[in-house]
């Protein structure tokens, strides 16, 4: 698994959270993800929607691609299509993935690397593998991720962050044994790369077999762990935590002095040589407005969803193909 491996005994340590004190955090709720079809037809393990959107809530939808190892010939991508009102992020652990959109952003992004794609007040784009993966076959494993925005930022002009493997903050567990990728948001004062207008934290930790990794939480944030492959337990109630199973955390009870997440990692995991339980951890601010979506259009109203397809069609959402054209300036970034 090539994701940014590192020697966590050579990393900044996450602080040991005490026991007493901790507001930890417990499951309210697991969820196995259902298989669907995307795309020119590849297959992805969808946790959600599917349950109670206010509870992912700034998230909209989770997609996991693979992992899967393509024979020549079989690895397959998107079509031009259009997005407005949200951002999609889409991570590779393993392969390569092209992206490219009607702004002039794209590449390739393989092995850790993130594109982050801001489609706002809306844009076309295309996600396809490599040539060379396509004839050739081989290993590919990633997640795509879409983030709501707030209403006042639904019509911010789209912008695209190519976020590559080295860029990302990695960090250790408070006891060495265990590797965390922040790849958005800031974990005890270490931020991640990737900006966003929407405060989420987006993690990806490698758990030794048999650890325990303790996460100090933003009290108004919520907090979902997603398991990439692997067993373990989440909670301090420690719910049994399996590949493709969604855990969701409920709310601070306010009761410490700072809210904690908790899993452990299974003594054995599944695949021979597996460096550890390989874990998504995600929260974000509940954004708490109404949705309106259908499709590839994520708005507060039907009025703004039937407009989304007007604009669409009449040609406002970008033209394909693009042209590359300069990345916006970091004067123009908002929240960091």
């Amino acid at each position: 698994m090539p994701a940014v491996m590192a020697d966590p005994l050579s990393l900044p340590r996450l602080p040991r959270l005490p026991q007493e004190g901790t507001d930890w955090r417990r499951v309210a709720k697991v969820v196995t993800a259902k298989r669907h079809l995307e795309g020119e037809g590849f297959q992805v393990r969808r946790p959600f929607p599917g349950i109670d959107l206010s509870l992912a809530d700034p998230f909209l939808l989770l997609d996991h691609m693979g992992a899967v190892e393509y024979a020549p010939g079989e690895a397959k991508g998107t079509p031009w299509h259009p997005h407005r009102g949200f951002e999609t992020v889409t991570y590779i652990i393993d392969g390569a993935f092209q992206h490219q959109d009607t702004t002039g952003g794209g590449g390739l992004i393989s092995d850790g690397a993130t594109q982050w794609m801001t489609a706002a007040s809306g844009i076309q784009h295309i996600e396809q593998p490599p040539p060379e993966l396509v004839a050739k076959g081989g290993l590919f494993h990633g997640v795509q991720l879409w983030v709501n925005l707030p209403r006042a930022q639904k019509w911010v002009p789209p912008r695209y962050q190519d976020i590559e493997a080295r860029d990302v903050k990695l960090l250790a567990a408070d006891d060495g044994s265990s590797l965390v990728r922040v790849i958005a948001g800031s974990l005890a004062g270490h931020d991640g790369p990737g900006t966003t207008y929407t405060p989420i934290n987006y993690l990806h930790a490698t758990v030794a077999p048999g650890a325990r990794l303790t996460l100090p939480w933003p009290r108004d944030f919520n907090a979902l762990v997603y398991v990439l492959s692997g067993r373990g337990t989440a909670g301090v109630e420690e719910v049994a935590l399996d590949e493709g199973q969604l855990a969701v955390f409920a709310g601070s009870h306010h009761k410490g002095e700072t809210d904690g997440l908790v899993v452990r990692a299974a003594d054995t995991q599944p695949a021979a040589g597996a460096a550890g339980w390989e874990i998504l951890v995600l929260g974000g601010l509940p954004i708490r407005e109404p949705i309106a979506r259908y499709g590839p259009f994520v708005m507060n109203t039907r009025d703004e969803i039937v407009q989304a397809f007007e604009d669409f069609q009449a040609g406002r959402m970008g033209t394909v193909p693009a042209e590359k054209v300069p990345h916006r300036s970091e004067a123009d970034e908002p929240l960091a």
